[in-house]
């Protein structure tokens, strides 16, 4: 079995970092999936393609996967800029600001 480890990237609908602190160690699919001719779904014969383990490090998941003889992938998380701003829309508003906001 084949298996990629990852620490997922955050929602880009929210603003908050939620359940992207974990790994993850997802199987990657061992057959194509397939369209039904009559209602046109889409299925698969692999139940592992479903499965998604969550881990709180990295050697955690690296150590299940080798005691578990599954050849995993590890991905690496790409780094947060580190021009975050202060505040936010609230700030434009604020009794402490020193200067005037104008449109």
């Amino acid at each position: 079995m084949r298996a990629r480890i990852y620490k997922p990237a955050r929602n880009a609908m929210q603003s908050g970092s939620a359940k992207s602190k974990r790994w993850v160690l997802e199987f990657a699919p061992a057959s194509p999936r397939e369209v039904d001719p009559l209602m046109g779904w889409t299925s698969s014969n692999d139940t592992q393609s479903q499965v998604k383990l969550r881990f709180d490090s990295k050697e955690a998941a690296l150590e299940y996967a080798q005691e578990n003889g599954i050849e995993a992938v590890v991905s690496e998380p790409k780094t947060r800029k580190a021009n975050i701003r202060a505040g936010g829309y609230g700030e434009n508003f604020a009794t402490h600001r020193r200067t005037v906001w104008t449109h």
